[in-house]
């Protein structure tokens, strides 16, 4: 099918209604993007925010009437002042098939690959992670991401107990069991995350050694290993909790951190922790070390 977007200059404060009046319009599909690469820090849970410059996609069919959209928007009292826009006509493709096109598999280490499903593996004798672009946060690509997995590729998991602490997809806790780790725990404040995690890992085979848990159902135990992406602010809240789920001896993980975040994350587990130097991957950091 063939397909015709609309782009609108928005800001913070317009961009949600703009949205509406692109589905009032008929609009079946609106997105969001960054217009000037300014980064968003930490929202709140359930929280929703843009960018101070955004831009607003609304995509039609190609037949739609988009002289009736226009008038439409120019109309509206967001747009009173400023109506800035522009029209394009998509090329009409399989999307899907070029949506797939994008993921391709990613080497973490030595022995370690994350591979869509749809995709032979590049090296059968490799530590190959099967995993598919879905809901849950987690495929590999985000620095945050790889800066865990190569962190994890890099331990000895021979028989440990790994927590992944905001599992998401399941990602890290699968490739730790890949890894050698004999059981992993999945912690995660969303039932989603935790559902996407067991799905997952049935169909990398090792749904058997990994438990999910949200964290008011989780049991009591001491881990070898606890990696934990999620954000700064949280990993500083729950900095005990965390720490609390590791051994005297065991080895954390840190991520989702950006590079002016460290300091402060850090300083929230020196004190419980022999901390190791700082990885970064652009404006990302992970933070590692061993529990005193």
């Amino acid at each position: 099918m063939a397909w015709i977007q609309i782009r609108i200059r928005a800001t913070e404060s317009t961009a949600d209604a703009i949205s509406d009046h692109l589905m009032d319009v008929g609009c079946p599909s609106v997105t969001f993007m960054d217009t000037k690469d300014t980064p968003i820090f930490e929202p709140q849970p359930g929280e929703v925010r843009y960018w101070a410059e955004t831009t607003v996609i609304g995509l039609f069919e190609a037949t739609h009437d988009m002289q009736a959209v226009v008038d439409y928007l120019k109309v509206q009292p967001e747009l009173q002042e400023q109506f800035h826009y522009k029209i394009e006509q998509l090329e009409d493709k399989d999307w899907e098939r070029e949506w797939m096109k994008n993921f391709q598999p990613i080497q973490f280490g030595e022995r370690l690959w994350i591979c869509p499903s749809w995709l032979d593996v590049p090296d059968p004798s490799a530590v190959n992670v099967m995993l598919d672009p879905g809901l849950a946060f987690g495929t590999g690509t985000h620095a945050t991401t790889a800066l865990c997995l190569r962190w994890l590729e890099s331990l000895d998991l021979s028989g440990k107990t790994v927590v992944d602490f905001g599992c998401g997809s399941g990602i890290l806790g699968i490739a730790a069991i890949k890894l050698g780790a004999a059981r992993v725990i999945g912690i995660d404040i969303d039932q989603q995350a935790l559902d996407a995690s067991i799905d997952n890992a049935e169909r990398n085979g090792v749904a058997d050694q990994l438990e999910v848990y949200l964290p008011e159902n989780q049991p009591s135990f001491e881990a070898d290993v606890v990696v934990a992406n999620i954000l700064a602010q949280p990993l500083r809240e729950l900095n005990e909790v965390i720490l609390g789920l590791l051994k005297s001896g065991g080895e954390l993980a840190l991520s989702g951190v950006l590079e002016e975040q460290a300091e402060s994350v850090a300083a929230c587990y020196e004190h419980q922790a022999t901390l190791d130097p700082i990885a970064q991957e652009g404006e990302w950091v992970r933070i590692s070390g061993i529990k005193k």
